[in-house]
């Protein structure tokens, strides 16, 4: 396996962790609720926190998939031409997008670094930051996915890898 294979398969490991931990804290948190009339008040925060981190990190790893959702009716009917520059004009957008969360994140992260939880006590910037790894990483896949299409070197047919062929690497 490639290095970036291994990194995948930590994220992967650390979504498993993120829904782990916030279904026990839940899960806790309602038997000591109904069964004790008692709660552990920082379960209900940081199952927020990983609530947030696990969508985004999530958001990384479905990138890498191909598996967000997507309208694909036009994309799907038309030659193989026009559907590489559909692809590259979607990829290019998404590309746009997370340069401006990035941007944004970047501008916000003064105030959310000095904003704090009221329960926890964290800086909100351990919240938000995973908009930085998330708007780099899948702005990232989507510039080369993008660069992809525009070149020839993907083509967008259905159950076509995502990467180009000479970046697969046959496992056995």
């Amino acid at each position: 396996m490639r290095l970036i294979d291994y990194f995948f398969k930590a994220l992967e490991c650390a979504l498993v962790v993120l829904l782990a931990g916030m279904t026990l804290m839940v899960f806790a948190n309602v038997v000591l609720r109904y069964g004790f009339g008692s709660g552990i008040d920082v379960s209900e925060e940081l199952s927020r926190f990983f609530f947030v981190w696990l969508i985004f990190i999530g958001a990384i790893v479905a990138m890498r998939r191909n598996m967000h959702m997507g309208f694909d009716l036009v994309v799907a009917t038309v030659s193989a031409p026009v559907r590489r520059v559909l692809l590259t004009i979607a990829n290019g957008a998404v590309l746009g997008v997370c340069i401006l969360i990035l941007v944004g994140t970047l501008q916000q992260f003064h105030v959310n670094a000095t904003n704090i939880a009221p329960v926890t006590r964290m800086p909100m910037i351990w919240v938000f930051g995973v908009l930085i790894p998330m708007s780099a990483l899948v702005g990232l896949m989507a510039g080369l996915r993008m660069l992809g299409y525009a070149t020839g070197r993907l083509s967008g047919a259905p159950g076509q890898p995502t990467v180009a062929k000479s970046e697969i690497e046959v496992h056995e």
